[in-house]
This record gives structure tokens, C-alpha cells and sequence, in this order.
């Protein structure tokens, strides 16, 4: 299976470092070591480094599916610069929004994203126009942070343990493959603790085998 564990910085919280389409993964800084070679690995992508706001924590502050990488207005112009020169085909925009840590709050694949339900009507439209999706405003398992404490690809959904019955049973409509985990044993922020893509994933160095099984499961990756 395209499964691995790493961490990057020394922290096994990689998904606040990092975001990844099924063709490229953007990295925070310049984290070194064997983070970034076993992402290509099981991503099976390119990895392009980059910052927001002077800042490696690039997968709290950054939104990505194949068609835009949304950042937050914090982001210097220098960094959007550099970022055009490696991301061909895909669009960069730049949203201000007071809910500036993007990724915590927008969990997106190339058809759906579920935002945040604090985003305005007029926040809503401009993610559904920036990623070209449809938006669906809830919370999951009690958390308005629906980034943060879920993954997403375009082959499945991994929701944190939380979950209520009624918010499972739209998520199981909405997506052919959920699954319920944890992540570095038994945090509920399993979308700070993993990165993953059509192709693969990588969790945080602390997660067990059951929980990647479970994680493996929703994302179509058995």
C-alpha cells in the first residue's frame, strides 16, 4: 500500500507543513531529512517548497485541489511570485477572509468542499468559485474547524472520531468511501496529522497500524 509514516521539523503534526493535489505537494520551508523524499514516494508527486507570511506552517494557511491554491491575504507577493513560477496549470488566488487559516477551515477534493458554516454567504460563493466546486457548510463531529479534524481526497473521506449519526450518515451520501480514525495515537486532528491524495498517504510518525487501517479504508487506498 502507498503508506508511510514521517514527520516533518521533528513533529509529527506533517499536515500543518504541507498540502497536496494528486500531482504536486507543497511543503512549508525547507524541512530537509526524509520527510520530503518519502512524500514523493507515496504521494507520488513533485514537492515544491514554499512559506506563507514567512511562515513553514503552509498547511494551516493554504487550500489546494487541481484547479486553484487558495492563500490568505497575509501571504507576501514574493511568495504568490514563486509559487506561479512552479505550480503550472493552477490558478492561484488570494482570499481575505478574518477565518485566515484556510486549510483548518475548507476540507476540499475537485467536486466538493465543506467549509466552515461561520463563512459568510459571500465567503461561500468565492470558494466555490476559486476551486470550482460545490460548498457544503457544516460542522463535523462537533468541530467548525473541518480541515483540521478531517481528510479528503478525490477518492474517499476519513471523518474524525466524533462524528455524530446524522452528520455520518450526509457524509456517506456525499462521498463513496468514509471512513472514522484517529491520527498520532488518538488525536482527533487527523487533517494536521496526515497528508494524502488520490495516490497515497503519509501520516504523522506517531500513528499506529490500526489507525492508518482505518485511514487506508476511507481513502480508497486498501
Amino acid at each position: 500500500m502507498p503508506i508511510a509514516k514521517a514527520n516533518l521539523y521533528g513533529n509529527d503534526f506533517i499536515g500543518a507543513f504541507s498540502v497536496s493535489n494528486d500531482n504536486i505537494t507543497i511543503v512549508g520551508g525547507s524541512p530537509g531529512g526524509s520527510g520530503e523524499s518519502i512524500m514523493r514516494e507515496n504521494l507520488k508527486t513533485e514537492v515544491v517548497e514554499s512559506m506563507v507570511n514567512g511562515s513553514d506552517l503552509l498547511g494551516i494557511y493554504s487550500v489546494l485541489n487541481s484547479k486553484n491554491l487558495i492563500l490568505p491575504e497575509m501571504a507576501y507577493q514574493s511568495e504568490i511570485d514563486r509559487l506561479k513560477d512552479k505550480l503550472n496549470g493552477i490558478e492561484i488566488s488570494v482570499f481575505g477572509t478574518s477565518l485566515n487559516a484556510l486549510r483548518n477551515n475548507i476540507l476540499a477534493n475537485d467536486k466538493i468542499a465543506i467549509i466552515n458554516p461561520r463563512y459568510s454567504e459571500a465567503e461561500s460563493k468565492q470558494i466555490e468559485d476559486m476551486l470550482g466546486v460545490e460548498v457544503v457548510k457544516m460542522a463535523i463531529g462537533g468541530f467548525e474547524t473541518v480541515g483540521a479534524n478531517n481528510i479528503l481526497t478525490n477518492k474517499g473521506m476519513v471523518m474524525n472520531n466524533r462524528v455524530s449519526e446524522e452528520e455520518e450518515a450526509l457524509l456517506k451520501e456525499l462521498f463513496k468511501n468514509v471512513s472514522q480514525s484517529t491520527a498520532n495515537l488518538g488525536s482527533v486532528s487527523i487533517g494536521l496529522c496526515t497528508i494524502a491524495n488520490s495516490n497515497g498517504m503519509v501520516a504523522g510518525g506517531s500513528s499506529t497500524g490500526f489507525e492508518l487501517a482505518n485511514m487506508a479504508e476511507g481513502l480508497g487506498l486498501e
